[in-house]
């Protein structure tokens, strides 16, 4: 009776958890809505009294997505899903989603007897990291795409335009024939070019969705180059070049990280390894762990803190890399 009273005050518990989360989600959308209407109403009455050039030069910090300020927003990013881009996966975002709680819904049965009611605790965690991590594979994968495809791109515009083709026509001809990814690009770029987006603007916003700094280089480049003057195709071609370096940079730090990557991999496997191996060598020693209800707590939370150690390390490897 006292371990049912128990179950009861945990589900109760993670209940309130999450409604808590979602109203403090709530609140903070509220009072940043409130303080971005209080910004644009001073500015709006300070700006007719300053004259300032606007100049880009952020250049080296990697343009993102503003945050979506509403509910659904908040929804999508407890999940990895980005509203914006869901061109980028390969079917409807929903059904994904339907999928990855099945997928989690498994598991919490396949570990029902291990993790008992802390598996339901657990699940909608589980739930939103798996989806987060389907989401960003896509996304990562399509920007590492665009970042191997655009060193060739700039040469497409800098051979143009050293042949005297303006610089519009110039990103015409990439949308045209340059690979899928690079060309949906600078196609939407030159659409909303010639729907009367300024050029700021428009350079602007592609950095901004392909989240890419490589991108921010490129509008920077050309935003200062309209602004102050220069030759924009050794400009473009120093670019490129630099832009190669850094994915020539970026593969020697996989490299150099491979021998902590096989690492964690042996580390995790060898749990499993040494289990199997005194499954054969003295099955009565390893059951009790899948017999006695405090042998299945155990190994619950060993898969847990497994699951973790697995995270940290992923997390510690990706931080090392340029």
């Amino acid at each position: 009776m006292a371990h049912a009273h128990l179950q009861y005050l945990l589900l109760v518990g993670a209940g309130l958890c999450l409604l808590g989360l979602i109203a403090s989600g709530l609140l903070v959308t509220h009072s940043q809505k409130m303080e971005e209407k209080r910004q644009a109403r001073v500015a709006s009455i300070i700006a007719p009294h300053f004259r300032r050039a606007q100049v880009e030069v952020s250049a080296f910090t990697i343009a993102r997505d503003p945050r979506d300020q509403s509910f659904l927003g908040f929804l999508g990013w407890v999940f990895g899903l980005n509203l914006n881009k869901t061109e980028l996966y390969p079917t409807k975002w929903w059904i994904i989603l339907i999928g990855t709680l099945g997928v989690t819904k498994i598991g919490q049965i396949i570990t029902a007897d291990f993790l008992d009611i802390y598996g339901l605790i657990a699940m909608p965690f589980a739930w939103a990291l798996l989806s987060r991590n389907f989401f960003g594979y896509f996304e990562n994968r399509r920007q590492q795409q665009l970042l191997g495809e655009f060193p060739d791109a700039l040469e497409m515009i800098v051979r143009a335009i050293r042949v005297g083709i303006p610089v519009a026509e110039a990103m015409r001809a990439v949308s045209r024939e340059a690979p899928p990814a690079t060309a949906a690009e600078f196609l939407r770029l030159t659409e909303q070019i010639s729907v009367g987006m300024t050029w700021e603007e428009a350079l602007n916003e592609m950095a901004r969705r392909t989240g890419l700094a490589e991108y921010r280089f490129f509008s920077t480049t050309l935003i200062l180059q309209a602004q102050t003057g220069g030759t924009l195709s050794d400009t473009l071609e120093g670019l490129a070049d630099v832009i190669r370096r850094r994915a020539a940079l970026k593969s020697k730090g996989k490299a150099m990280t491979s021998e902590a990557r096989a690492s964690s991999g042996i580390l995790a496997c060898l749990p499993f390894v040494t289990a199997l191996a005194l499954w054969f060598i003295n099955p009565e020693y390893i059951g009790i762990l899948f017999t006695d209800p405090s042998g299945k707590q155990l190994l619950g939370l060993a898969f847990l803190m497994l699951g973790f150690g697995m995270l940290m390390i992923r997390k510690i490897i990706k931080s090392v890399l340029p």
